[in-house]
This record gives structure tokens, C-alpha cells and sequence, in this order.
């Protein structure tokens, strides 16, 4: 990625085994959400380990540590979930469907409330080599298609069918805020269009609470120099699902994202939603 920009540049990588990717039989919900895949990736930033982090930006938490800095999101992939094993309209009646998401457990269950779901966790390829216990398994897009996996994809849900995850299929690069000289060059793979969307999903979440503790999504695209964002809350068993968007300028993203969360909270009913799940917001996982 930054050898793009920068043809003779030397890069080192660095791998750090997460306690999410030591602990895969654990429901990511339960060891506290996103921040599992993120943390320790940045700590060894923090403590010069590692000059840069690469996330997927869905991934990192609303809250950039102290010292560290959100440098570069370069272009975004397909931002659409997708099924694999069956289409949505051939799934059986009583079907059952893996997923280790709230969030993708929720619309489906919306859509279809006789559909039956089970946990899944593990890699791209471990979660493809489990689809055959399933009628359907649902994974991200864009995963499938930097993998070169797409021929396993039975059908690509569109964003009206079930809103993406925010940050989904964008890449977040963090850098040391002091570093001067690493900096310029993460900086030079920022793609505009892609910032101002993942800035305005980000909003939304942040204003959610951190990461609320009932299923959430959030879309943003860009047409011309404006930005509109779909937004959506949901209990965990899709009973009840608060969708709106709003539009406004690109460069105010962030700000335009808060305020749909403003609104699905304080004017759609997502407070009494909040306080039904008897649950207190905690991070959130996809």
C-alpha cells in the first residue's frame, strides 16, 4: 500500500497476535467488543514496536488513543455483506444462519423471523470451510474480494436489504501522532471521498454512546459535494428496527453523522430501546 506511493521504500511487517485471534471459540461481545482487534495492535505502536497500524476501520474504536493519530483511510471496497450457501429468497423456511453479528442478525431476523442463527467465528477461509453446516453463512464483501474469493459469494446484499457496519471494507491507517517523518508518507494514500464517509459513520457511532449495546449500522456515500448517510438501530431479535438518513455537506461527515444519531435517539424512540435491552452500552462487534 504505501510501496504505491513511495516505490523504494523499505516496510517491516510486524505481526501481533491478538487475544481476539488467540480466542477464537469466544464470542467477540463477550471480551469487550471492536476495541479486542485494535488495542493491542496500537500499543505497539505507542511503544515504538511498530511505526504504523493497518485496521479494518471497522474494526477501531470511535476513540483514537492519546498520542496516536487516524492518518490515512485509502479507498474503499465493496462496503455490501454477503451470503454464502444460499441467496436470501432460497433459504429455507426455519433456515439456519451463521453469523457472529448483532448487527447482521438483526436484519435478517427483521426480514425473516422464522430464520434460525448460530455463532461463527475464525478467518475468512474457516468460516467458508464451515459453511456447509449452515443453509447460509453471512460474511463481508470486501474480505471475500481481497482474498480472492468471490466465487463463494451466492449473493451480495444490497444496503436497503442490510446496512453495513460502520467502516465497513475501508482501511484505517494510525500512525504516531509526533512522527513527522512517517506521517507525510501515510498521508499521501488518503482517499478524500472514503475519509469523509468513514468520518461521518464514525459520528454516528460516537454519538450512539461509544459503541451502544444494541445492533447499530451506519452507510455514507458521497454525490457530488454532498454526503448522505442511512443510519439504523435495532433490538437484538429484530422485532423492532429505526432507520433514517440524513444529507449535507461531504466536509461536514462527522458532524451530519452525530446528528442521525441525535435523531434516531431522541425523535424515533431509541432511548426506550436502549433502556429495553437492560443492557449498558459496551462496544459493539461485527
Amino acid at each position: 500500500m504505501l510501496r504505491s506511493v513511495e516505490p523504494n521504500l523499505a516496510v517491516e511487517l510486524v505481526i501481533v497476535e491478538t487475544h481476539a485471534d488467540r480466542n477464537p471459540q469466544i464470542p467477540i461481545e463477550q471480551m469487550g467488543g471492536k476495541g479486542v482487534f485494535a488495542k493491542e495492535i496500537q500499543h505497539a505502536v505507542l511503544e515504538g514496536r511498530a511505526d504504523i497500524t493497518v485496521h479494518s476501520a471497522k474494526d477501531l474504536p470511535t476513540v483514537t488513543p492519546e498520542g496516536l493519530v487516524l492518518a490515512a483511510v485509502p479507498p474503499r471496497w465493496d462496503p455490501r455483506d454477503c451470503l454464502i450457501g444460499s441467496t436470501l429468497e432460497d433459504l429455507p423456511q426455519g433456515g439456519v444462519v451463521a453469523t457472529g453479528s448483532l448487527r447482521r442478525r438483526a436484519q435478517l431476523a427483521h426480514l425473516r423471523p422464522d430464520l434460525r442463527f448460530e455463532g461463527l467465528r475464525g478467518n475468512v477461509p474457516t468460516r467458508i470451510e464451515k459453511a456447509k453446516d449452515y443453509d447460509a453463512i453471512v460474511l463481508a464483501s470486501a474480505g471475500l474480494d481481497r482474498l480472492g474469493l468471490a466465487e463463494h459469494i451466492a449473493e451480495r446484499l444490497e444496503p436497503e436489504v442490510m446496512l453495513p457496519q460502520v467502516g465497513q471494507a475501508a482501511i484505517a491507517v494510525e500512525c504516531r501522532k509526533d512522527d513527522y517523518d512517517v506521517r507525510p508518507v501515510v498521508e499521501r494514500i488518503e482517499h478524500t471521498a472514503t475519509r469523509h464517509c468513514v468520518d461521518a459513520e464514525r459520528g454516528f457511532l460516537s454519538e450512539l454512546g461509544g459503541d451502544c449495546s444494541l445492533p447499530a449500522a451506519a452507510h455514507a456515500t458521497i454525490a457530488g459535494d454532498g454526503l448522505r448517510i442511512e443510519g439504523l438501530i435495532a433490538t437484538p431479535d429484530g422485532r423492532r428496527v429505526l432507520r433514517e438518513e440524513m444529507t449535507g455537506p461531504a466536509s461536514a461527515g462527522a458532524a451530519l453523522g452525530r446528528s442521525l444519531a441525535n435523531l434516531l435517539l431522541h425523535d424515533r424512540g431509541g432511548e426506550e430501546l436502549l433502556k429495553g435491552s437492560g443492557a449498558e452500552p459496551v462496544p459493539g462487534a461485527d
